[in-house]
């Protein structure tokens, strides 16, 4: 009987290692690829085959190192080594699984909430019916397990009694879906009854160009993206975001010596959009050069580029005829244009533009904290450029009753003509905002600018050298960059910091005042795209600085800076002695408005510091300045921007006049 039993016994393990050997060797493959569960309104997707391997690599990084220090990426940090001590307890279950490829996926499931779905590929391991009890097991006392069904697929739910969240889980094949958001898990399951993503030929397209070669791949579904967007901000801050125009972006995420994360990859567009990036795409690739001109404390700079301003030209009035309506409102405006002044806009304006148009963004002292932009255009030959554009504004000039100024800042004419879409001709509806620019020359550069102080502030930091070319920080950071593109977008986070939080709602700019550390600390992000083929090869990279060491650098640079400008600006005595040349020695203004009648300036109290007259932005005609407690402090007369006649000085109590001068 005994012996019956023993053979039994060894019978039933003969038959189960069979059967284990038919599971894994011979049976019919009946795996799902992770993709295939991945909501179709999937904003992000992030895939990675060794996910253990990085999270190790990424947690031991400086970067990393850092972020834990915040207090929603340290309950983060917490809960990832909670997990990740959970299955090293479970010692035979981690040796059992091992590394096993994780995909995460984000969603907006309803106006401003957003959630995460996760898919683990357990392959044929699903098979075994321990393993799903032996997960089960891993939420311990602290969870109360229930189940549910939902379209024949059971949904495993575990209820954290501690933070009142809900974990819901489910098997499908070989993959377990899992996502505190319960309508995620049933979407999950609808993409396995049919799915859309893994079979949409654009993103099959992206994911077989995206290499593989670094931490983890990520992939963005662009015309979901203005929707996650606008649970941070308001809508009317996305208007820019064309959600038709790109499909997929693919990128490969790499860290380079531990302080630069980047990513690269491809995004293709919609060849039926009507957008300005498909005329982008066909017109080739060009040098950036802004860098030369642009001040070194720039926020933003955003270059397009391409083989030539003609073939640029040409596609854009392509595109312009797909809508008849748009393209007769431009053929008509150019008709007018060139009607009236009496030119021909390609011989005087195309034909010296070279292969680069670029914005740039900073704020200046002489901005009064307004957003200074300007637009800078690379010429082929500058001569050609200063002579056609000396003609249109002769042409202006005689033809038209419009404004025409001209003023000389420190050697440089700028230029102002109010001419309504005279600038939105040179690249279309991206600089449409520019009706009024000023305009000055710079190297071999046109700037143009809507505030003629963002030009003073740009003509300062060329004297000075004080540009991005001139930067080490910039210099060394471009260097991951091609030369060559068709599209350039560079951010200086600390620099742009503010402009950030005026463009996110209440909750959200809260939330950033309280992370600045953790924003900053990513000092220079850059995005670049260069047309190939049908596709756009994309880099997106964004460099790590410790927060001190960015405050320390920004010191250094104000310093610079003063000092620089001090050996240009003649020295002022600041000593404050009772003498004349205290009063009638005038600091130079600075009108955001050349046309602009009068100029005038106000105490931090609101009271008014002084006023003077102003024609055509210089200063003629009577000025006045007062003290703080309201009484008159100098009076006399400009003219041509000169003092002239008697100027007089009073006393600040008295009135009594203390000082005459005579110019």
């Amino acid at each position: 009987m005994k012996r019956k039993v023993f053979w039994g016994i060894i019978a039933l393990i003969i038959g189960f290692v069979i059967y284990q050997v038919y599971i894994f060797t011979l049976s019919e493959n009946d795996n799902i690829k992770p993709i295939y569960l991945v909501p179709d309104n999937a904003v992000f997707i992030v895939d990675t085959e060794r996910p253990i391997d990085t999270w190790d690599e990424i947690s031991s990084s400086e970067i990393w190192t850092h972020l834990q220090s915040n207090q929603q990426i340290n309950k983060l940090s917490e809960g990832l080594n909670s997990l990740d001590e959970t299955f090293k307890a479970k010692k035979e279950i981690f040796d059992f699984i091992g590394e096993r490829n994780l995909v995460i996926s984000v969603h907006v499931y309803s106006p401003k909430k957003y959630g995460l779905l996760y898919i683990a590929d357990l392959q044929k391991f699903s098979k075994l019916i321990f393993l799903k009890r032996a997960i089960s097991n891993l939420a311990g006392e602290g969870y109360r397990v229930t189940k549910r069904v939902y379209k024949e697929h059971e949904i495993i739910e575990l209820y954290n009694k501690e933070t009142r969240e809900t974990l819901h889980l489910s098997f499908i094949k070989n993959q377990v879906i899992a996502s505190y958001t319960h309508t995620l898990v049933e979407k999950s399951i609808d993409q396995y009854l049919n799915p859309v993503i893994g079979r949409d030929i654009n993103f099959i397209e992206i994911k077989e160009k995206t290499d593989t070669d670094g931490f983890f791949n990520i992939y963005l579904q662009h015309k979901y993206l203005k929707g996650y967007l606008n649970c941070f901000t308001s809508s009317s801050n996305l208007d820019f975001l064309n959600k038709e125009a790109f499909f997929y972006t693919g990128l490969d995420i790499s860290i380079i010596e531990g302080v630069i994360v980047q990513a690269t990859g491809y995004t293709n567009v919609d060849s039926n959009s009507q957008t300005y990036l498909k005329v982008l795409q066909n017109s080739g690739v060009g040098k950036r050069s802004a860098a030369k001109i642009a001040p070194k404390n720039t926020s933003l700079y955003l270059s397009f580029a391409f083989d030539d301003f003609k073939t640029f030209n040409h596609n854009l009035e392509t595109l312009q005829q797909e809508n008849p309506a748009d393209f007769k409102m431009y053929s008509d405006q150019l008709a007018m244009i060139e009607g009236k002044l009496d030119i021909n806009v390609s011989e005087h304006v195309y034909s010296w533009i070279g292969s680069e148009i670029a914005l740039i963004h900073f704020n200046t002292e002489l901005s009064k904290n307004k957003k200074d932009i300007a637009a800078i255009i690379k010429a082929d030959d500058i001569e050609d450029a200063k002579e056609n554009l000396q003609f249109v504004l002769s042409k202006i000039k005689e033809n038209t009753p419009l404004k025409y100024k001209q003023i000389n800042y420190r050697g440089y004419p700028i230029n102002f003509f109010d001419l309504k879409g005279f600038f939105k001709m040179l690249a279309g509806n991206v600089f449409s905002k520019m009706d009024k620019p000023y305009f000055t020359i710079i190297d071999d550069f046109v700037v143009f600018s809507t505030s003629p102080n963002t030009i003073k502030e740009i003509i300062n930091n060329h004297l000075i050298g004080y540009t991005l070319e001139n930067s080490e920080k910039f210099d060394d950071f471009n260097y991951n960059f091609e030369k060559k593109s068709s599209v350039f977008a560079y951010v200086n986070t600390p620099n742009s910091y503010k402009d950030l939080l005026s463009l996110v709602d209440n909750k959200t700019r809260t939330q950033l005042q309280k992370d600045k550390p953790y924003i900053t600390c990513f000092s220079q992000i850059g995005l670049q795209l260069i047309a190939e083929d049908d596709l756009f090869k994309s880099n997106i990279s964004f460099v790590y600085e410790h927060p001190e060491e960015i405050e320390i650098h920004l010191k250094k640079e104000e310093e610079l800076k003063k000092k620089l400008l001090e050996e240009l600006t003649p020295y002022k005595d600041s000593i404050n002695t009772l003498s004349s040349e205290n009063f009638f020695n005038l600091h130079p203004i600075h009108p955001s408005d050349l046309s602009a009648k009068s100029y005038q300036e106000f105490y931090e109290n609101g009271k008014l510091k002084f006023e003077v007259d102003l024609n055509d932005g210089l200063k003629d005609g009577s000025y006045k300045s007062y003290y703080e407690n309201g009484n008159v402090k100098v009076k006399g007369h400009y003219k041509n921007d000169k003092q002239s006649g008697t100027w007089k000085a009073y006393d600040e109590q008295t009135g009594n006049v203390i000082f005459k001068k005579h110019f």
